[in-house]
């Protein structure tokens, strides 16, 4: 099922949650919204769900207007942070309990079957009686999954659906939530304020901030090509230095990079900590190392510049760097964006 934003508006009060969204999800496309809180990610996410209504521009499911469509008729699958789980149910019976209030009619034996399938697809096999509480939270969650895969939408919808489960346990969901993905082809859009979240699981992340579209493309497009200071830091840490443009050229506390097209001015260069490195000797960006931060596979320094900045870099866990080491820190790439 293919999905289109066509100028979409949403206010609360006098706060414009989304302005003027247009965004075109194609048919079997796992789509990532991705920004801050009040980003308005989520409020797109209800409208397409149609638990809340837009007050300007149109949803489409396909060819047909879906703006004012009631929920229950939309065909989608929502799927919250929460799990949202009936904890008076059983695991069969919460996942049964769409089927069961759903205006297609089903035998009692087709649910079972179908609850019986769900729960093999979601790797619960053998839980279906026991109750919410006598499982873990990412059991909840593929439980609450697997409940609104049973009605057959069209399309899924996910809002932080990992958000309140530890480290280890969204790692792997992640993975199992894409090979689900793969195996059902179902047209989902996923809200996440979590960049790893996002560039692990979708096809395409599109970028939110105040209510509007700042980028989206793949993982690789948006990660290689910011487009804006805000993407630049949102997706990851990032340096900043002040520089100056002149003559096609980026100067920033010693260094220089080409910015051919940009007009002379002030500007502000980005580079990630991956993309610095420390040298003995120049050239490069005169500075002392403050103190090194050692990790399992990395060690990371953090340096002050001539100018009083502030700078993280990774270098190799061998490296034989210390603390009020004076040396110089390099640039492999940078970007660079006018102020």
């Amino acid at each position: 099922m293919k999905i289109r934003l066509d100028h979409v508006v949403k206010t609360f009060d006098t706060f414009r949650a989304v302005r003027d969204v247009s965004l075109d999800i194609e048919s079997g496309e796992l789509v990532a919204l991705l920004g801050p809180s009040g980003s308005g990610k989520t409020t797109i996410l209800r409208m397409v769900a149609g638990l809340e209504y837009a007050d300007g521009g149109h949803i489409y499911f396909g060819d047909h207007d879906a703006t004012g469509i009631p929920v229950r008729d939309r065909g989608v699958g929502f799927v919250f942070q929460h799990y949202a789980l009936f904890p008076h149910m059983t695991v069969a019976e919460n996942i049964a309990f769409g089927m069961k209030v759903s205006k297609v009619k089903r035998e009692k034996t087709a649910i079972a079957a179908r609850v019986v399938d769900l729960l093999r697809l979601v790797r619960l096999e053998g839980l279906g009686n026991r109750f919410p509480a006598q499982i873990s939270g990412g059991q909840r969650q593929r439980v609450a999954l697997a409940r609104a895969l049973s009605v057959d939408p069209k399309v899924l919808l996910l809002d932080e659906p990992f958000g309140a489960l530890d480290a280890n346990v969204r790692h792997d969901l992640r993975r199992w939530l894409r090979e689900i993905h793969r195996e059902l082809g179902i047209t989902t859009i996923f809200v996440t304020h979590d960049q790893e979240e996002a560039l692990d699981l979708a096809d395409r992340v599109v970028i939110l901030k105040d209510g509007q579209i700042v980028q989206q493309g793949t993982p690789e497009e948006v990660c290689r090509n910011p487009q804006s200071a805000f993407v630049m830091k949102f997706l990851g840490d990032a340096n900043m230095l002040q520089a100056q443009v002149r003559d096609g050229r980026a100067y920033a506390s010693g260094a220089a990079i080409e910015v051919g097209g940009m007009a002379d001015g002030k500007a502000e260069l980005y580079a990630r900590p991956a993309d610095l490195d420390w040298s003995a000797h120049g050239p490069g960006i005169a500075a002392s190392i403050d103190r090194i931060l050692d990790r399992p596979d990395s060690r990371r320094v953090l340096a002050t510049t001539e100018n009083g900045e502030h700078l993280e870099f990774d270098v190799e866990p061998e490296r034989p760097v210390r603390a009020n080491e004076r040396g110089f820190v390099t640039l492999r790439r940078a970007r660079v964006f006018a102020v």
